[in-house]
């Protein structure tokens, strides 16, 4: 909005400058330098009294210009040029082509004058005129006021802008918090036509997806107690049985089941209508590093930053477990180093274990992908510890990348706004 403007005003300075002022400029220096050749000429060719009181009157009176003849002499030494010679520099031309006479011009001394002396060899001709006469000097006024008026026009054009973009920030705003699963309570549309109705298509697309977390909600809801209702029959039906390698192998299948049927809730369920609220961070390494080393493995972590986090508590909690007990299940020593800088929250974690071929970094984190022989091959789980994870990762706004470990095996990075 303002270097347009700008552009104008500069080329419409510059055509006036370049045309209407030099031009003006030198209509006046051609007005004064005749009148001043008409004083030559009577000077030369007229008789005149001593004092040459005639002739100064004549030249007060009807050409405006204060004329003194002195004594034949040298012209002084040349004056300092202006920093912008408009003036001396058309006066000069215009002496030289109409008078033909040696002379000395004087544009700088007097601020309002400009003094102009001619060697007519037997006397100095010594007339001041008036800088209004030789030189558009009222041309800044127009300066001014274009000047002026385009800043009052910018201006206007600022808050007339800025209320225009404030609408465009608050629905940028209410999506990205939206997409990282915080609330979006006090926005309303607003602003010109076009932003509204952008504003209401994000409304309309919020409570459809809404609508259907809700849904899926209470479908997960009705399958699970359904599931969990048959599970259980089982297990007392198993226990009307006795004891018996049989028994104990259909007890650790309802087992496993159940344990299945948890994973599949939880990641279909995602985070659900689970709100953001603050956590301690450090608190949550250090449950996970417990549960680590109680699977045997040697977990040492670190953190910078402040520990105080806004995330969705049981959403984060479950994926850095997910992480740090996927790399103790195949890993004998973990380092974690997690920090809470600029806004943003990082948990590595890196292990000594068989790591993940780079080509099937991406693919482990496709549901119930499993690998052959690498770490991702689930023993006692379905294999979607990185899903959810990922899942968890990105339902915040972040993102989990796998990498390579400095201890040999896998590196995982997590990094969300926090």
């Amino acid at each position: 909005m303002v270097l347009p403007v700008i552009l104008l005003q500069s080329v419409v300075a510059y055509v006036f400058m370049q045309r209407h002022w030099e031009l003006v400029t030198r209509h006046l220096s051609e007005a004064t330098v005749r009148d001043i050749t008409a004083l030559i000429y009577v000077l030369e060719d007229y008789p005149q009294d001593k004092n040459y009181e005639h002739f100064t009157v004549l030249a007060r009176d009807k050409l405006d210009l204060n004329a003194q003849v002195l004594p034949a002499g040298p012209l002084p030494p040349p004056a300092p040029k202006p920093f912008f010679a408009l003036l001396d520099r058309t006066l000069s031309t215009l002496i030289s082509t109409e008078v033909g006479r040696p002379f000395w011009i004087d544009t700088v001394g007097r601020s309002d004058y400009v003094e102009i002396r001619i060697d007519l060899g037997t006397k100095i001709l010594r007339v001041f005129a008036r800088r209004s006469q030789t030189y558009a000097s009222n041309a800044h006024i127009f300066l001014v006021w274009m000047v002026g008026t385009s800043l009052v026009l910018i201006a206007i054009a600022i808050l007339f802008l800025r209320n225009q973009i404030r609408p465009i920030q608050q629905l940028a705003s209410a999506a990205e918090s939206f997409g990282r699963g915080r609330p979006v309570d006090n926005f309303r549309p607003r602003g010109a036509l076009e932003v509204r109705q952008a504003a209401l298509a994000f409304l309309e697309m919020r409570r459809r997806i809404e609508r259907q977390m809700e849904q899926r909600t209470t479908m997960l809801a009705g399958v699970s107690h359904d599931l969990r209702t048959i599970l259980t029959r089982f297990r007392l039906e198993l226990a009307f049985l006795g004891e018996g390698e049989e028994v104990a192998a259909l007890k650790s299948d309802v087992d496993e089941m159940n344990a299945m049927l948890e994973a599949y809730l939880a990641f279909a369920r995602g985070d659900g209508d689970e709100q953001s609220d603050k956590v301690d961070l450090t608190e949550m390494i250090d449950d996970a590093a417990e549960d680590a080393i109680a699977q045997g493995a040697s977990v040492r972590w670190t953190f910078e930053g402040e520990p105080t986090i806004v995330v969705k508590p049981n959403a984060f909690r479950r994926l850095v477990t997910n992480v740090i007990l996927n790399a103790a299940r195949y890993a004998r020593t973990i380092e974690i180093a997690a920090r809470h800088t600029d806004g943003w929250v990082t948990v590595i974690v890196d292990d000594d274990g068989p790591g993940i071929p780079a080509e099937m970094r991406e693919a482990v984190f496709r549901p119930f992908f499993r690998l052959d022989s690498a770490r991702n091959q689930d023993r006692s789980g379905t294999g979607l510890g990185l899903t959810i994870a990922r899942d968890v990762a990105r339902g915040h706004g972040g993102d989990v990348v796998l990498g390579d470990a400095p201890l040999g095996g896998l590196r995982v990075r997590v990094r969300v706004p926090g």
